[in-house]
């Protein structure tokens, strides 16, 4: 499924309209009056939650070319460079590599030559140290591939109040793909692993943005039990091609159903700990949120926060796009994916009243273990209007995303409201 691509590529923005601000409040006598800038009536507007902004208000600019990426990428920032795609872009069943998110810590290798790139492993837990060319990777050890989700931690950051510092993703930071490569386990068991193995670390070719060539920009891991499991890769392809540069080439990691962060780029070591790994971005409050729930603007202390494992269940429409129009007693086809961090999706729910009642949608069987799930559904409306079509995505373990924006953090992670699209129905 394929959506058409305008030519333009979008830098966000805040809202234009006089007063209104993505992170803003509106009161609920203001919500009444919302039809005069959203241009027709807010149906169910009662059922409005105080604190959001209507979808229907948030714009995106045009910006500048991202080379190897698709034109219609949302750029946060150049330096590095950070990209996103609006949620509609996203429709295919496997993300398009023109369309996959871009979250760089630092500046990509350059001097990339694959006949000596090479990958070491090595570690106080490792039984022995031994250096791979591609060749090796490729020739040695079983090839595999998987459907995989990879989603940024800070995906849905722009929607925290009081404001997270760090990028401002939307909904655009998750993407999924079929990688192509060899299980990590396969190599880490070629090599060696001792019984005090407690977490593997990565470190890819990527330069600081200082031009300090000794000092990393990002050197995250996973515990080794997620090491071990079937569907971590050590990956060179994407959707059966080379990886392209902005997401790894030619070597990376990649973990489903934990930040993506963890699933390193341009690979070349990988470091058998036995303690968690103390690389940049594992310490401080870096991929951290609050062990207990805190206030919103709280500090929170370093030892009070705890590793981000998991991601949580969401959903994503990705068509139609924001904004569209239909004529009342015509019916809206509506499709889109969600996915979840350890089990599946069990079911997807729609709401045209904010939330007031929900309805189910027809939802597909993941094609392996971290690959997102597809749901659609078919609706009518009662009347002329402005409304909101709202997804809803629940686990198997029976837990289903927030209705607005869940507990505050920091950093800004893990968000997974509901996503919502606006939709203004006419008369016929």
């Amino acid at each position: 499924m394929k959506q058409n691509r305008s030519k333009n590529i979008q830098r966000k923005r805040e809202p234009s309209s006089k007063g209104l601000s993505r992170r803003g409040f509106i009161s609920k006598g203001a919500v009444s009056t919302l039809g005069l800038v959203l241009g027709s009536e807010m149906v169910f507007a009662n059922n409005f939650p105080k604190g959001l902004i209507p979808v229907g208000l948030i714009e995106n600019d045009n910006a500048d070319d991202l080379i190897g990426k698709h034109k219609d990428l949302i750029i946060l920032n150049d330096r590095p460079v950070n990209a996103e795609a609006p949620p509609h872009l996203l429709d295919d069943n496997i993300t398009p590599r023109d369309l996959f998110f871009v979250r760089n810590n630092g500046v990509p290798p350059s001097d990339i030559n694959v006949d000596t790139w090479t990958l070491t492993i090595e570690g106080e837990s490792a039984e022995t140290t031994k250096t791979y060319t591609l060749e090796d990777l490729k020739t040695k050890f079983k090839e595999h591939s998987y459907q995989i989700t990879l989603e940024c931690g800070g995906n849905g950051r722009s929607e925290y109040n009081p404001p997270a510092k760090g990028n401002q993703w939307s909904l655009g930071a998750v993407g999924c793909a079929t990688w192509t490569g060899i299980r990590l386990r396969d190599v880490l068991e070629d090599v060696g692993v001792k019984d005090s193995a407690v977490y593997i670390g990565y470190y890819g070719k990527d330069t600081h943005l200082s031009g300090d060539a000794d000092k990393k920009t990002i050197s995250r891991g996973v515990p080794i039990s997620k090491a071990m499991e079937d569907e971590s890769l050590i990956a060179w392809s994407m959707n059966g091609e080379d990886l392209p540069m902005h997401n790894g080439y030619p070597l990376r990691l990649v973990f489903g159903g934990w930040p993506a962060s963890c699933s390193g780029k341009w690979l070349e070591k990988i470091v058998i700990r036995d303690k968690v790994h103390d690389g940049p971005k594992m310490i401080g409050q870096s991929y951290r949120v609050p062990c207990e729930t805190v206030a919103p603007g709280a500090k929170v202390a370093d030892e009070d926060m705890c590793i981000i494992e998991e991601m949580p269940i969401k959903s994503l429409i990705t068509y139609p796009r924001t904004g569209a129009s239909i004529k009342l007693n015509q019916t809206l086809s509506i499709r889109g994916h969600a996915w979840c961090g350890s089990s599946a999706v069990s079911t997807t729910e729609y709401s045209i009243d904010f939330g007031a009642t929900w309805k189910k949608c027809t939802l597909t069987k993941p094609a392996n273990r971290h690959a997102w799930q597809h749901f659609s559904a078919k609706m009518k409306f009662p009347k002329v209007g402005y409304y909101e079509v709202w997804a809803r995505a629940t686990d198997e373990a029976g837990r289903s995303q927030p209705m607005i924006v869940p507990g505050w953090n920091p950093k800004g992670y893990l968000n997974n409201a509901c996503h919502r699209i606006a939709v203004r129905v006419t008369a016929s």
